[in-house]
């Protein structure tokens, strides 16, 4: 099945913008902007940021929740069912604490590993099969710090950690037309091993 939705994990506002929770948010407006007249504006019946595009010939929603990170799934089980999108067809595009910065993930299904954006998203979807790319933030325990992970996650990335992170997402960029086509062997091979 090909992608139909792409859906970017973050908290709304400036004061979370540059957080390391909003990693999805990056990835998605990244994409938008790569992508000719694609604009991501709000709409008020999904509670979220939404643009329609076309990659590969395929029609593809980009949606980031407005909701905070543990409503995620208000916005995504609402767009999703409103266009008859199977959660087979979604991924959703979140921070990783259990990889470090400049490490990229794919795969489908899975436990929500503690996050709450992905609990909410697999409550609203009524399933963990849903494609995932995890964006790898580092956790603060392996990084040596002492910041309980509420607050490491809210906090902005130290600046070579930001470039790892920006590096992980261009990686992300380059592969995900082979994703929205359903070829998925191929694009997580292609991640996983860049």
């Amino acid at each position: 099945m090909p992608i139909r939705l792409i859906v970017g994990l973050g908290n709304p506002g400036p004061e979370y913008e540059l957080t390391r929770h909003n990693a999805g948010f990056w990835l998605v407006d990244n994409l938008a902007n790569s992508l000719p007249g694609c604009r991501l504006q709000r709409e008020s019946r999904f509670n979220a940021l939404v643009a329609k595009s076309v990659i590969k010939g395929q029609e593809v929603w980009l949606l980031e929740p407005q909701t905070y990170m543990n409503r995620s799934g208000q916005s995504v089980g609402a767009l999703a069912r409103f266009f008859k999108i199977n959660p087979d067809e979604v991924l959703v595009v979140h921070d990783e604490l259990d990889l470090a910065p400049g490490v990229v993930k794919m795969k489908k299904g899975g436990s929500s590993g503690g996050h709450n954006g992905l609990k909410d998203i697999t409550a609203a979807l009524g399933t963990q099969d849903y494609w995932r790319l995890r964006i790898g933030i580092g956790h603060p325990r392996t990084m040596g710090l002492q910041q309980p992970v509420a607050d490491f996650v809210l906090h902005r990335p130290r600046k070579e950690e930001q470039v790892l992170i920006e590096e992980s997402i261009e990686k992300s960029l380059r592969v995900l037309a082979l994703a929205i086509e359903g070829k998925f062997d191929i694009a997580t091979m292609q991640l996983h091993t860049a």
